[in-house]
């Protein structure tokens, strides 16, 4: 574990630095607060851009991030030295994640602050958005081991994020892609947290949802993981 957190440590110190890196991780809850004291529509939900931008933040900001580190890592030749250095590849990938995960929930109590989440929702929120960013982590971990360089990996990260961060936007306005969606993890991310404010208790936000497309997607990402991580380990 001392391994795992010297990893850790390094990769925050090291994303602070990348401020290409960085701003993935403020740049939609920022967006979100802004639009959301900004603007105002007639007939519009509230907290719309918080649902909107949080499904988006959930498709893109874990992925790419966690994509570029590991690419990049690879390119410069860190990731051999730290190998060299009897840092295992389990411990580099457990440090990394758990760097990109914990500020990813910093970005996403930005969302709970700016809905106006109160005591039970704050923390079904949060839950929700986890379960998100794990996915996504998964598959940037997937693109990030299987890239050669961060040139590689940006250019197959790109058209990744962007299915995922803009399916759910778009099956707002068109019952076509809604259809297709909501197999789709970030669609069902959406679709929960919109669910939050509308339901009085665990139980009705539980019988309204559709979970088991979240566990499959889950479960998908993960087996993926595994079998690229033994191929590249």
């Amino acid at each position: 574990m001392s391994k795992v957190r010297t990893i850790f440590l390094k990769q925050i110190k090291d994303i602070i630095k990348n401020k290409a890196v960085f701003i993935q991780f403020v740049l939609l809850p920022l967006m979100a607060v802004i639009m959301e004291n900004a603007v105002e529509i007639k007939d519009m939900p509230k907290h719309f851009f918080v649902l909107m931008f949080s499904a988006m933040y959930v498709g893109m900001a874990p992925l790419s991030c966690i994509s570029a580190i590991i690419s990049e890592e690879k390119e410069t030749g860190t990731l051999g030295m730290l190998r060299m250095s009897n840092v295992k590849a389990w411990e580099y990938l457990a440090g990394t994640g758990f760097c990109v995960f914990a500020l990813c929930m910093a970005g996403g109590c930005v969302f709970v602050w700016a809905g106006e989440y109160k005591g039970w929702r704050i923390g079904v929120f949060l839950g929700i958005l986890a379960v998100g960013i794990l996915i996504s982590m998964f598959i940037g971990a997937i693109i990030g081991l299987m890239s050669n360089n961060q040139m590689g990996a940006t250019s197959v990260t790109v058209p990744v994020t962007m299915v995922f961060s803009f399916l759910p936007m778009l099956s707002l306005f068109n019952e076509k892609i809604r259809e297709i969606a909501k197999f789709v993890y970030s669609y069902q991310i959406q679709d929960a947290l919109g669910r939050i404010r509308e339901t009085e208790g665990m139980k009705e936000l539980i019988r309204g949802g559709r979970y088991e497309i979240l566990a499959v997607n889950l479960l998908l990402a993960a087996a993926l993981f595994g079998f690229v991580y033994k191929r590249c380990r």
